[in-house]
């Protein structure tokens, strides 16, 4: 099969290359006051750890790239590395991996000198460099100045001038998202977010729980700005008192136990029962900002959410939704990508809906970075076409939980898995996302079928192989 991606073009001989790709996975820096505000230095090391063991799953938000370089905290397998190139006919991948990891890998970068020597000393091969990131971060753009402060071109395609950069923070957090939708909400009737208000300080916050909850028979309490679910408490009908002082106390109690409670603005929202039926439960559309400020769209979906909130992964196909749903979101995803261009935000974002009864659609969040289907988007591209919702049903999930207490070898579920691997010829199969998160007992994959029963089908084998 023809490769479509963009060819990198041939410098002439004695002249210098276009320009070469470098991709930093600065995922923990997106998060940075929330993971250091953790109560628990435990957790918040594990927090660290398990962000980098993400890393490799990222190679595949590069899967329409021919040759880039990858700067990573954590050393990748050499089987999956290849399996990745192989897969997605990739030709040349450097792989950098920084001496230390410290969670902030743009400063771990800094710190590197065999990293910084290798990065400014691209520019006597290459006109410039086009780096990407997870996130936008205030240690991103100080590596991207540092670099330039060096004499090396940087092209940032998917981020935002310095100048900009605090809309990501901003539409990022839960509060800022809130004000936006309030003000375009006189604008469009349906774009709306759950009842909520946002509060300060444990003890207002739990008093305003608490009495939406005595009266609602549920409530929902948001960090302003969390991560996979952390930051993130829903109490549902008997989960609490229902005796107000009581139900106040228990609510200042769970609150106490971690940091960012009162570090950070809560916003304090009307628990809305989900309508499985649609996408989920909890419909999502990503879109691109691209540098010159045209807003455009990647895909719409179905995210699959535990109980809790956390997110597990996507389902992308014409089947997740109906028509009209998947037209308003992606018309109330115009509409707020519009507003975050007009402030100068470059870069991915999407938005998550809530789907109620009665055909009601809310808005939940806004993640403004690469986000938790990014990288499921660009490998349907290079593995079934940029027209593949319309050929084919896409599902992922980015952690399942492996049967048995150990973990696996990514060797050992290779082979295991070879009946249902992706095949370039039928487009259909599983695709392995990562090899690092193997060892923790959690599998990262997508798997693609000619429709959703297909998608599905092969998705029950793949757990059936894996319980043998």
């Amino acid at each position: 099969m023809k490769k479509t991606k963009t060819r990198v073009k041939k410098a002439k001989p004695g002249g210098k290359q276009r320009e070469r790709v470098v991709r930093i996975f600065n995922c923990s820096e997106d998060v940075w006051p929330f993971i250091e505000a953790y109560g628990d230095k435990k957790l918040q090391a594990w927090e660290i750890n398990e962000n980098a063991n993400l890393t490799d799953k990222d190679l595949f938000s590069m899967a329409e790239e021919f040759e880039f370089t990858f700067i990573t905290p954590r050393p990748l397998d050499p089987l999956f590395v290849e399996y990745y190139k192989n897969l997605c006919m990739v030709r040349d991948l450097e792989i950098l991996v920084t001496k230390k990891h410290s969670g902030k890998l743009c400063e771990d970068i800094l710190d590197d000198k065999k990293i910084m020597d290798r990065l400014i000393g691209m520019k006597k091969k290459y006109k410039r460099l086009s780096i990407t990131s997870y996130s936008t971060s205030p240690e991103f753009l100080y590596l991207v100045k540092t670099l330039r402060d060096k004499g090396v071109e940087v092209r940032t395609p998917a981020a935002p001038e310095e100048s900009d950069a605090w809309t990501v923070n901003f539409y990022g957090s839960k509060s800022g998202i809130r004000q936006l939708t309030q003000i375009n909400g006189a604008i469009r009737a349906d774009l709306k977010m759950p009842d909520g208000v946002v509060s300060s300080g444990i003890i207002d916050t739990a008093g305003i729980a608490a009495n939406k909850y005595i009266k609602e028979g549920g409530v929902v309490i948001k960090t302003n700005k969390g991560h996979s679910g952390a930051g993130v408490l829903i109490f549902r009908k008997g989960d609490l008192p229902k005796r107000f002082e009581e139900c106040e106390k228990k609510i200042i109690e769970i609150l106490r136990r971690d940091a960012y409670w009162e570090k950070f603005p809560i916003v304090i929202e009307s628990l809305i029962k989900p309508n499985p039926r649609i996408g989920g439960g909890f419909p999502n559309s990503e879109f691109l900002i691209k540098k010159d400020g045209e807003v455009k769209f990647l895909y719409y979906c179905g995210m699959r959410v535990d109980s809790e909130g956390v997110f597990a992964g996507i389902e992308i196909g014409e089947e997740t939704l109906p028509k009209r749903v998947a037209s308003r979101i992606t018309d109330i995803g115009y509409l707020i990508g519009e507003q975050y261009s007009q402030d100068g935000y470059r870069g991915y974002f999407d938005i998550d809906y809530i789907a109620g009864k009665n055909g009601e659609i809310f808005v939940n969040e806004s993640n403004v970075r690469v986000t938790g289907g990014t990288h499921m988007y660009w490998t349907a591209v290079e593995l079934a076409g940029r027209d593949f919702m319309k050929k084919s049903y896409v599902l992922c999930e980015n952690m399942h939980t492996l049967p048995g207490k150990k973990g696996t070898t990514f060797k050992k579920l290779f082979e295991r898995m070879k009946p249902i691997l992706f095949s370039r010829k039928t487009k259909e199969g599983l695709v392995i996302c990562s090899s690092n998160l193997l060892h923790d007992g959690y599998l990262s994959y997508i798997i693609f079928g000619k429709n959703k029963k297909r998608a599905e089908t092969l998705e029950a084998e793949m757990k059936k192989l894996l319980e043998k």
